[in-house]
């Protein structure tokens, strides 16, 4: 026995000897979104680490040389809004399909956790996945089966009966009451219901609950994009998750909803189409954080009358691309608290960092406070900011290399040549 454990402490000697080391080589480097961008620097990395930065290029003996010295080294990417076991440009009922089992779903999940990786995004966050399929997305690649981004999942999201979330709205009598018959997990009436359908879901093993506050665009029902549960539901799914230390991310787009969802304690608005005034004010009292998805409505506009959507997901969806970008710059410009989020896959995960783009060019922003809200803000939401955001000693090595300066043009970060997540690079295409 004595042996054994002598020889086990060997090889984890031997191990940590040879952990590699990676010198990073940048032109600029960005170590915060938030301050001024560095000259030629080189990011040394160490189990999987940050471990110093030193002026120039330079490299300690051994270490792994990445030379990225023509481009501008900074954060990996956040994105707090996506679905990786979808893809876009299906059909709305496609996921409902006989080959969308669960399992099918996950290895599509691995599919898009790696195409989101090779374009700078080294977090997300999945905001609904069917049954188990994005934990086990998520879980096969933390154990390090799969390449990808660190990820964290919803599960299935809360909706009321006939919500966004209803799977069973849109068919025939026959096929919705067999669907009701399997059970779904967060369908639920009645705020002891919708505590009980939170824990159910908390049960999973997910690190976020989703809530449907209003209707959505691509839900084939007719209910519209008001406010769906009702005050007393929404506090009563906020409050059992904050119980169980999980954060609440509300689905909402007309200003009732994301309002009601506001004051009863979510944590984020996602999309917060028609936010109005007091939405406004009521997230900037509380620190609720505003995620837009505008890339959702690039796939949406791409998809009207192409048969892909039902008649009220296009007239909904015409209604919404009126007042595109027009909720964020309004909460922008009152001082919300912004995370960056796409909705993909709405829109192709491949294309999710054009959302810096069009924080700018339709919310207002400037490009440092998109990437602020691309890095730092998605880490303060997600509760990482002591683990990535920032490129600061002590952190996870979650970086990327683009060209050009994103600091003043957010189409740089549409060129991505470099990838490390956690350590690790990935390889790209």
């Amino acid at each position: 026995m004595f042996k054994c454990l002598i020889a086990a402490a060997a090889l984890l000697v031997t191990t940590a000897a040879h952990a590699e080391i990676y010198a990073i080589q940048a032109g600029r480097l960005i170590v915060d979104a938030s301050q001024p961008a560095r000259g030629a620097s080189t990011v040394i990395v160490e189990n999987g680490r940050i471990a110093r930065i030193e002026d120039g290029a330079t490299a300690p003996a051994g270490a792994i040389v990445v030379d990225q010295r023509g481009r501008t080294v900074m954060p990996g990417l956040i994105d707090v809004h996506v679905h990786l076991t979808q893809d876009s440009g299906r059909p709305w009922y496609l996921p409902l399909t006989p080959k969308y089992s669960q399992p099918y779903a996950a290895a599509i999940g691995l599919k898009n956790a790696l195409v989101m990786a090779r374009a700078g995004f080294t977090t997300v966050r999945d905001l609904g996945s069917p049954g188990v399929a994005g934990l086990a997305t998520r879980d096969a690649i933390r154990d390090g089966s799969f390449p990808g981004p660190r990820v964290l999942v919803s599960g299935p999201a809360l909706s009321m009966i006939g919500g966004h979330s209803d799977d069973a709205v849109g068919f025939n009598p026959e096929l919705a009451e067999a669907i009701n018959a399997h059970g779904q997990i967060g369908v639920c009436t009645g705020a002891d219901e919708c505590s009980r359908a939170t824990r159910k879901i908390a049960a999973l093993g997910v690190d976020v609950i989703k809530i449907m506050a209003t209707g959505g665009v691509l839900d084939p029902g007719a209910m519209g994009l008001e406010q769906h549960f009702s005050d007393a539901e929404m506090k009563a799914i906020v409050d059992t998750a904050h119980s169980l230390g999980l954060k609440v991310a509300a689905h909402a787009h007309g200003p009732r909803g994301i309002l009601a969802a506001t004051r009863a304690g979510v944590d984020s608005i996602e999309h917060g189409t028609f936010i109005d005034d007091a939405g406004v004010k009521a997230m900037k009292e509380r620190g609720t954080y505003f995620s837009a998805t505008l890339m959702a409505f690039t796939g949406v506009q791409a998809a009207l009358g192409k048969g892909l959507l039902t008649a009220n997901s296009e007239a909904k969806g015409r209604q919404a691309l009126v007042v595109w970008g027009q909720g964020l710059n309004r909460a922008y410009r009152a001082g919300v608290k912004i995370a960056l989020g796409t909705d993909s896959a709405v829109a192709p995960h491949a294309r999710a960092a054009e959302e810096i783009g069009l924080m700018v060019s339709k919310g207002g922003m400037t490009p440092r406070d998109a990437l602020v809200a691309a890095t730092k803000g998605g880490a303060d939401l997600l509760n990482l900011a002591n683990e990535t955001g920032t490129l600061d000693p002590g952190k996870s090595a979650d970086l990327i290399a683009v060209d050009g300066d994103p600091l003043t043009d957010p189409a740089a970060v549409t060129h991505v040549g470099y990838v490390m997540v956690e350590g690790k690079p990935i390889t790209l295409k």
